[in-house]
């Protein structure tokens, strides 16, 4: 029976310690390649929480331990080294112990959650520490923060002062972007004390050596100067997303038992779902169904090899660029060239390393979904893009039952061609952002949330009227017009106008969009920073 992955940080520790003593205790090779996938597994899933100083310790483990693997042979290793790894497992657990942060007050208005489905309460405070001539700036993204929800303490770069409230953030405003040696050592300094936080700073030069040595202090995202605050709000916001993401999954085409067991067992400790298939013959049909991220292919099988196979996947255009990694004993270089030709991504040798073949299985998958979501997503607001939102619509349209309702809406930002005249580009990008916050942040999960283009947003709200929905929109039209957005010289305010449009009284995709779009010119000569309804002609 497979085992089920570890689906907490208690967990993981629990497994990378039971692990650890086993091997203590027997020091066959075995229990160290399992030793070393939860090094592994800890380290990705403190990444996934965003948790930078504790994902180091675990870099730094691992890379101890993999120094170490060497083969049967080398093993058990000598207590010098059981000593070493032993130091900084102790580290480790006592930096999660004292990183781990207290769980804060939940809103009124949020749904109540049961402790033991909550793994790691992120908090909601920020600290921004800047220089007194960018105290203006500071301000603004204080004040546009506190609009979203973030607890903010402005500290001074000299003061030394440490909360114990430990922040999400901690945000770093220089008054140039010539980096003092003792702003690095106040870096550090803030770094060594807030392990499970992310250290931004804020105008670093576009240039190498600067933002090596920022990440030597502790740094862990950079925005240039050119960048302003544009980013902050978006890197900051990034790190408390709750979604999880849909589990990966690979299809293993291996005529061997053994090698399947192995390849299960290596990818469950990572979450990652497996299929396995002992003929290729049944690989299509079992692609329509599984629909795998990933297919791990055999060199070497009955009937033909996994180099035929891919070929044939590769004609298809529903597989082309789905990743093929070959396993195969197979040592020959021209071998291994010739199928990597032939269409396929990677070549693994058997037997394989476990911690390298989770690595390029997750690696394969997360580029390959990153290619999907890129085709279907707008690239500055992670909303669907014009074509996908077509698309989607089409479809919400196509599903509506016999007694339901859908409610389209457009809006465009007002007067936006003067933001980006007045504060730059990148000052409008953020204001589109802003907006998008806001839709996903008040909108449903199920509801269609598009950026139609420009400043332009598409909206459906499946089973609401039009009614309702004018008052849900209102709603967030007057949230908008109170969010600041944060610039070197201050804040500005911006509104937004809206026309929506309902079926049945319109009954087609493009007809909704079309008499959505009217009432949004008719909410523009009425003055703007308003949401019109669609009248029957």
């Amino acid at each position: 029976m497979t085992p089920l992955p570890p689906n907490s940080i208690e967990d993981r520790l629990y497994v990378l310690r039971t692990r650890w003593e086993r091997y203590v205790a027997d020091g066959q090779f075995e229990q160290f390649i399992e030793f070393a996938v939860a090094v592994n597994s800890l380290a990705e899933y403190f990444t996934r929480l965003r948790l930078p100083g504790l994902v180091r310790l675990c870099e730094g483990l691992e890379n101890t331990a993999l120094a170490k693997l060497g083969d049967q042979s080398t093993h058990p290793i000598a207590q010098r080294d059981i000593s070493s790894l032993q130091r900084q497992m102790d580290t480790l657990h006592g930096s999660v112990a004292s990183s781990r942060p207290v769980a804060a007050e939940r809103r009124t208005d949020e749904p109540a959650v049961a402790a033991a489905d909550i793994d790691w309460i992120k908090p909601r405070s920020v600290w921004i520490i800047s220089a007194p001539q960018m105290r203006e700036m500071a301000n603004a993204m204080s004040l546009q923060l506190k609009f979203f929800g973030f607890k903010i303490l402005q500290l001074d770069w000299s003061d030394e002062r440490i909360s114990e409230d430990m922040p999400l953030a901690v945000l770093f405003i220089p008054a140039n972007d010539n980096t003092k040696p003792e702003e690095f050592a106040h870096i550090a300094a803030i770094r060594a004390s807030c392990l499970a936080s992310q250290l931004i700073y804020l105008g670093v030069q576009s240039a190498i050596e600067p933002i090596v040595a920022l990440m030597r202090a502790g740094i862990d995202i950079t925005i240039p100067a050119e960048g302003q605050s544009s980013n902050v709000l978006s890197c900051i916001l990034d790190l408390v997303k709750t979604h999880e993401q849909e589990k990966y999954r690979v299809l293993i085409v291996e005529d061997s038992r053994v090698a399947v067991a192995l390849i299960q067992r290596t990818l469950a400790q990572h979450g990652i779902d497996t299929h396995a298939i002992n003929d290729p013959g049944k690989l299509l049909g079992v692609l329509e169904s599984y629909q795998p991220d990933l297919i791990l292919m055999d060199m070497y099988m009955p009937r033909f090899n996994g180099i035929e196979a891919t070929r044939v996947l590769r004609q298809m255009t529903a597989y082309s660029a789905l990743p093929i990694v070959y396993l195969s004993g197979e040592s020959a270089v021209g071998m291994q060239v010739e199928a990597l030709r032939l269409g396929g991504d990677q070549f693994l040798i058997k037997p394989f390393n476990p911690v390298l073949l989770a690595a390029v299985v997750k690696t394969k998958i997360e580029r390959f979904r990153e290619a999907q979501r890129s085709s279907r997503l707008d690239g500055l607001t992670g909303l669907l893009n014009h074509t996908a939102a077509k698309s989607r619509l089409k479809s919400m349209v196509g599903q509506i039952t016999m007694h339901g309702a859908l409610t389209v809406a457009m809006i465009d930002i007002d007067h936006f061609k003067a933001v980006n005249d007045t504060y730059g580009h990148p000052v409008g990008d953020q204001v589109i952002r802003g907006l998008a916050w806001l839709l996903k942040g008040r909108l449903r999960s199920i509801d269609l949330i598009g950026r139609y283009g420009g400043e332009e947003f598409l909206i459906a709200l499946p089973e609401v009227g039009p009614e309702q929905a004018r008052s849900v929109i209102d709603r967030i039209r007057m949230d908008f017009s109170a969010l600041p957005h944060a610039h070197p010289d201050g804040a500005l305010y911006a509104s937004f106008s809206a026309g929506i449009a309902s079926y049945p009284m319109v009954e087609t995709a493009a007809g909704l969009t079309e008499v959505a779009d009217r009432a949004l010119l008719q909410a523009k000569r009425l003055g703007r920073n308003r949401v019109e309804k669609a009248e029957l002609q």
